[in-house]
Order: structure tokens, then sequence, then C-alpha cells
């Protein structure tokens, strides 16, 4: 069987031929899959995709038109696939529902310490030989408050770092980890979170309900001097709100993963091009404001294990099993 891979980096295309030599016959593209390039795959009975891909009514109705029966997706996240368009058509899809929590969390933490301790903007002046600390003062992090906003592996991985420089930890979920309780982890309201938080940190999944879970009323509700982190989903910060409290001279810092219209120019070389949105055209201009593009799971270990089970996913769908990782079964 021949599998299409989209939107695969440089790094991972020898990790997923490797993994697959032996089973399948896996072809590689740097491309995403979008309305544009979905009949690439025609022939194709099985699609491998990473979260910047889109699968919505229309896609996904030209790969089932083209043979295509099955969608693996490289990710945990699965908002950009519409489930229920899938199952009626019949394909089976399955994603990644776990991988190394601590690849995020880890990642999470030097975006906040980066942002604390100003290392882009000292790095950037002592490339030009400029030794001076003016607007480089940070602060510990030790005895004060981080705020965890989901709390599940990545939350609670996070809060073990944050356990280590000796802060309080407060967390809001609608279930508590008896994990992140033992390090002494106090469950609170969103609301008390924000007020009381001097580093805010997001690890729940973009929901409906999560939707802008960060808005200009939680904006608000922050401390003036407090940071704030998602390396999640771009859509739980209201971004335009986001860009309004920062003009006004609010927060330490802001350290972003993830962007909420990040599709189409998260994982592409944008350099030569005019950035027509204005909203992270104005973002990356503060200099207390830290954008990275979707990289905080990108660790060997993290890889592979989604590969792994990426993997898996396709030998399960070959051979009629059904896994946790299943969003859609084999009609």
């Amino acid at each position: 069987m021949e599998i299409l891979a989209f939107g695969v980096q440089a790094d991972e295309k020898p990790l997923i031929e490797r993994a697959f030599q032996g089973h399948d016959d896996v072809h590689c593209l740097d491309v995403f899959l979008n309305a544009d390039t979905a009949p690439i795959a025609v022939g194709h009975e099985v699609v491998c995709t990473s979260v910047n891909c889109d699968l919505g009514p229309r896609v996904l109705q030209t790969l089932a038109a083209g043979g295509t029966q099955m969608v693996a997706q490289r990710s945990t996240g699965f908002n950009n696939i519409d489930l229920q368009v899938a199952e009626r058509l019949g394909m089976t899809v399955a994603r990644v529902s776990s991988y190394s929590p601590y690849s995020v969390a880890e990642f999470a933490w030097t975006l906040a310490m980066a942002v604390n301790r100003r290392i882009v903007r000292a790095s950037t002046r002592t490339r030009d030989f400029d030794f001076r600390l003016d607007g480089l003062m940070g602060r510990d992090m030790h005895g004060r408050t981080a705020g965890i906003l989901g709390t599940g592996k990545i939350g609670e991985a996070f809060a073990r770092i944050a356990h280590g420089f000796g802060m309080r930890l407060l967390g809001w979920d609608v279930a508590e980890n008896p994990a992140c309780t033992e390090l002494g982890m106090t469950y609170v309201s969103k609301e008390q979170l924000l007020t009381e938080s001097d580093l805010v940190t997001l690890h729940v999944p973009l929901m409906p309900q999560t939707k802008n879970l960060i808005d200009a009323d939680a904006l608000r509700a922050m401390k003036d001097d407090a940071i704030l982190v998602n390396s999640s989903r771009g859509g739980l910060v209201d971004t335009a709100a986001l860009v309004a409290e920062l003009r006004e001279g609010r927060f330490m810092g802001v350290g972003l993963d993830v962007y909420e219209a990040e599709a189409g120019l998260f994982f592409l070389d944008k350099s030569l091009e005019a950035i027509e949105d204005d909203t992270l055209a104005r973002l990356v201009t503060f200099p207390n404001v830290l954008v990275t593009s979707h990289q905080a799971y990108y660790t060997v270990d993290a890889v592979g294990q989604i590969i792994a089970a990426t993997v898996k996913n396709v030998l399960d769908y070959t051979a009629g099993r059904r896994s946790e990782n299943v969003l859609v079964p084999r009609s």
C-alpha cells in the first residue's frame, strides 16, 4: 500500500521513511494538504497529515473521490479535521493521542525564561558587540506564582519544573490531577488564577469551549507585569485583544509558539513575501513578545514517538484493529 505524507519537514523525512520501511511505501511531500494539493493524493489509500493541513469538507470529498480511505494525523490535535464529514464519507481517521509531554513543557519554560531574561534582545546586542545591560533586567521565578491552565500530562510536566524553581502552583482544569496536588498545586477558578499568577501558561486542547479562553476580559484580569505563554493551540488566545493590551504597555513578556491564524504561514518560508496578516505583523514588533513557529513538540524524542504511533495506526487500520487513537473507525 502506498501512503502519501503531507507537510513533512526535512528533519522528519528520513525518520518517517525509516519507520515505514518493511511495512508500506511512503512518499513524503513538504507541501501541506489543502484544496489545491488534495488532487495529488489520487490513488493513495492512506494520507498522512500534520496539524496545519486543511481537512475540511471540500478537501475530504476530494480525497474520498480519489480513493483515500484513511487519514493518519501526525499530531494530538485534530481541530483541522471535519470528523462528521469524514464519517459520512466512510473514511477512517486516527491521530496520535499522546507523545513526550516533556518536549512541550520544556519549550514552554524556554519561552517563559527567554522573555523574562530578555535573551533574544541580549543575543542581538552582543552580535553587534553591544554589551550594555540596559533594558535586560529580568526577575527571579523562585517564590512567584505559576498559573497552569490545563493540568494533563504536559501541564503536570510544566508544574514539576515550576516546583523545581520553588514557585507557588495554581491550577485550573475540569478535573484535578493528583500528581499536581502532591506537588502542592491549589486548584482555583480561572479568574483567581489569572489575577494571582506571575506566569500563566496554557496546556488545554482547542475546542469550542476553549476558543478564546484568554480573551479581552481574561487579559485585563492578569497582572500588568505577568508573563503569558501559549504552546498549545493558537485559538486559545484572542490575538487582537492581546495586541491591544500590549499597546498599553502591559505584561512582562509573552511567549507564543502557536498563533490562531498560523495555517498557511507556520512551517513555511515567508521571508521574501509581504505578510498580509496585520495582527501577526504588529505582534512581532513588541520587544517583550517572542513568537516561534509551532516547534514545541519538535524534539527527536517526541517526533520519534509521533511517527511510531502513526505507523501503528496505519498497521491497525490495515489489520482492522481499533485503538484509542482512532477518531473515526473503519466503516
